[in-house]
């Protein structure tokens, strides 16, 4: 089948049924070598790889059928947790959270056991190995994430999906899933709910319109659709609903539903299914309490030791600024930070001194997303500068910040004054958390987001802050800094 401009559709080669599964075998292998390693090191650690020591206690079985056991229990507890679920393979928050969880409740498993039956594991064992274990299961499924991101953004590891529901919500989630192209989902038709008429004349040609939604299975086929994907539900009743699901039974496609409800996290969802309906709990966000307080400490925490480190570095870069250009090394700009309270931000200067005065004159040759002012080839920017940037060097003075309390080492990116005389309504909730060094915004496409998406990711940030989530950015920080597209 085409689409519209006579283009074959691409295959989905059966959606997650068809990769799914063999990536799912992948991954497994790899879980299962890193997990023999964190436990082969915490034996070595322990008992300098002695094969004749006991587990001391009533029950006394050699540490070499005790690695083996304790191994493959924590392998099949972190399949039980569907920590290798097609659906969360690339996805970091879910996937982390299944990981960690799933080792948990091993070592849960082990303690309990031993206290039942007086099996006295040596606690430097469990020690070394619970904590080697998450590092190098993280190690293996930040591969596995690379690959899987290098595969998407060439079009492959994509599930087709077909979309039904009313013209304004099937248009918002196709703009979605083809701005998460990462996400694996690739929208190759449409759908009406049988009874309605829609106008898709804002949609993408190449998409195909298959009118009203009454033979699932075979429209979907039809489009070699791995999936359903219902946007909304307000045009589709609950009958239509359960029937749709019965449709779908033993046909191999999966059936998704997108609520109306946006831009809300998983630890502020609950589903409650009451009368056979699955509602959904949602908890409203909030910006106090014990969490902050945790956030605050680990933020200074993390400033000293990082400022510990990169002190001879950040010498070394002042000094290089100070060298090739006339001017202080460190910038100072008002920012404001949380509750608009303004701030002196710092960073390394990566302009000529006379930077400001000559911003006027290039206003008509932004390469921004519409607010804020950006150039790629920016003539202010000193060679020093260039390169600063492209690494984001020039940011770590910021750590300065961090230490007294304006800013956090993750949040939204801190504005200017006269950005915020021209936001909108509502973007203010931005700043009901600290401004950070690194955020969603930096960790998906910096510079080169529109203005729209850099506010939705700083907006969803600030509504479902996790700890799990900043670890999670400041990992990809790291990776993007190394392979700095979008740095100007």
């Amino acid at each position: 089948m085409t689409d519209p401009l006579g283009n074959p559709l691409p295959r989905s080669v059966g959606g997650r049924r068809g990769w799914g599964p063999w990536l799912r075998a992948s991954i497994g292998a790899t879980d299962a070598v890193m997990l023999l390693i964190a436990l082969g090191v915490a034996y070595g650690v322990r008992f300098q790889f002695d094969d004749e020591v006991n587990v001391t206690g009533p029950f006394q079985p050699s540490y070499l059928l005790v690695i083996p056991a304790i191994g493959l229990s924590w392998w099949l507890v972190l399949g039980l947790a569907r920590s290798r679920d097609p659906g969360v393979l690339g996805h970091g928050p879910q996937e982390l959270q299944r990981l960690v969880t799933a080792t948990a409740r091993t070592f849960a498993v082990i303690a309990v056991v031993g206290f039942v039956t007086q099996w006295q594991v040596s606690r430097i064992f469990l020690f070394v190995a619970f904590p080697l274990g998450i590092v190098l299961l993280l190690a293996g499924r930040s591969v596995w994430r690379l690959w899987i991101i290098r595969r998407r953004d060439a079009g492959a590891l994509q599930s087709n999906v077909l979309i039904v529901g009313s013209a304004t919500n099937v248009e918002a989630l196709e703009r979605r899933f083809r701005a998460a192209r990462r996400a694996g989902f690739r929208v190759v038709g449409v759908a009406s709910v049988p009874g309605h008429v829609e106008d898709w004349s804002d949609l993408d040609r190449r998409i195909v319109r298959v009118g009203e939604l009454v033979d699932p299975v075979a429209q979907a086929r039809a489009l070699n659709a791995g999936a359903i994907v219902v946007a909304g539900n307000e045009a589709m009743s609950f009958r239509e609903s359960r029937q749709l699901g019965w449709a779908l039974e033993g046909s191999g496609i999966e059936l998704l539903v997108a609520p109306s409800l946006a831009d809300v996290a998983g630890p502020r969802v609950r589903m409650s299914p009451v009368a056979g309906l699955p509602l959904l709990s949602v908890s409203s966000p909030t910006f106090v309490g014990a969490k902050y307080v945790v956030k605050a400490m680990l933020d200074r925490i993390g400033a000293v030791l990082l400022l510990t480190v990169l002190s001879l570095p950040m010498i070394a870069i002042a000094i290089a600024v100070r060298a090739t250009s006339s001017g202080p090394a460190l910038f100072k700009q008002e920012r404001l930070g949380l509750d608009m309270r303004p701030f002196q931000m710092y960073k390394f200067r990566s302009m000529f001194v006379d930077a400001e005065s000559r911003l006027k004159d290039l206003l008509e040759s932004t390469d921004g997303n519409g607010r804020l002012f950006k150039m790629k080839n920016d003539p202010r920017v000193t060679a020093v500068g260039r390169v600063l940037r492209r690494f984001s060097l020039d940011e770590l003075p910021q750590l300065l910040n961090v230490l007294k309390g304006d800013m956090s080492l993750v949040g939204p990116r801190p504005p200017l004054a006269r950005e915020a005389q021209q936001w909108e309504e509502n973007v203010e909730r931005r700043q009901l958390v600290k401004p950070g060094m690194t955020g969603l915004w930096q960790v998906s496409g910096r510079s080169d987001l529109s203005w729209e998406e850099s506010v939705r990711l700083d907006l969803y940030y600030a509504d479902n802050w996790t700890l799990g989530g900043d670890v999670l950015i400041i990992l990809r920080t790291i990776y993007t800094v190394l392979r700095p597209s979008g740095a100007y």
